[in-house]
């Protein structure tokens, strides 16, 4: 009987993640049970720190919609930038967070760069056994930290600027080099099909090149209006992108241009 619930409360957490939010009579239906016994499970994942519930159904914790109200993420409440950058196109970095963690298996070690995209991606991690994350990010760290189920190691390291949450450095590159990852997902100011991935700190786009050295699979993140785009400094090439996932607004020649130097493209 305990093993039919947890798995009924890992049925709803998966739904929750993948549509954002979802009412108890919704959720009750999707899982054949009735919206007693959902509630019961959404008190507990609740208890855990997994979801916000909200009148008549629940949130994943950390939903961009949880912002500006007492059901903000606690760390960064009165954190403007960070709220204004996990609003921007929270739908899309939803999706591409769900599909990105659709592609992690339990057992893997995945790193994960700085980002907001990222950050959705470590949420969408939560209901996952045995993974070990690896970060540059404080803030992913702090949303990983308090959940058994999840190994995590920070690179450790000096933090760029007040509100990047991004750890550079020695002490950084050095923890990197005694660590190998599955898969790495990275996130991006642009991703272009001639310059591949880059961002706007050079300090930065050395951590992260090693993060890319270090993996077997390369998975780039970022929403459409980052597809196309060439910024300061280059952490890989296209022929180091084993895969992008971004959101179905991408224009199709661009696309086109990964795909053609056998990169996959994942439209979430």
């Amino acid at each position: 009987m305990a093993s039919a619930k947890q798995d009924r409360a890992k049925q709803i957490l998966h739904l929750l993640l993948k549509q954002g939010k979802g009412s108890v009579e919704e959720l009750a239906a999707a899982v054949s049970a009735s919206p007693a016994s959902v509630r019961r499970d959404l008190i507990a994942l609740e208890h855990r720190g997994l979801v916000n519930r909200i009148h008549g159904g629940a949130l994943v914790a950390g939903n961009a919609q949880n912002h500006n109200s007492k059901l903000a993420y606690q760390p960064f409440r009165f954190d403007a930038a960070f709220s204004m950058r996990e609003e921007r196109f929270a739908d899309e970095k939803r999706r591409i967070a769900f599909a990105a963690a659709e592609m992690v298996e339990d057992g893997d070690t995945i790193a994960l760069s700085p980002g907001t995209t990222t950050t959705q991606i470590a949420r969408s991690l939560r209901h996952r056994e045995g993974v070990h994350v690896v970060t540059s990010a404080v803030n992913i760290g702090m949303e990983l930290s308090s959940l058994p189920n999840i190994k995590l190691t920070l690179t450790g390291g000096d933090v760029r600027w007040p509100g990047s949450f991004s750890m550079v450095g020695a002490t950084a590159f050095d923890s990197l080099q005694r660590l190998f990852f599955d898969k790495v997902f990275m996130g991006a100011c642009g991703i272009h099909p001639a310059h591949g991935i880059t961002v706007i700190e050079s300090d930065e786009a050395l951590i992260l090149n090693q993060m890319v050295l270090h993996a077997r699979q390369v998975v780039a993140v970022a929403d459409s209006s980052k597809l196309g785009m060439i910024s300061d400094i280059r952490v890989c090439t296209p022929a180091q992108i084993h895969a992008i996932i971004t959101d179905d607004g991408a224009e199709p020649a661009v696309v086109q241009e990964f795909q053609r130097q056998k990169i996959q493209v994942v439209l979430a």
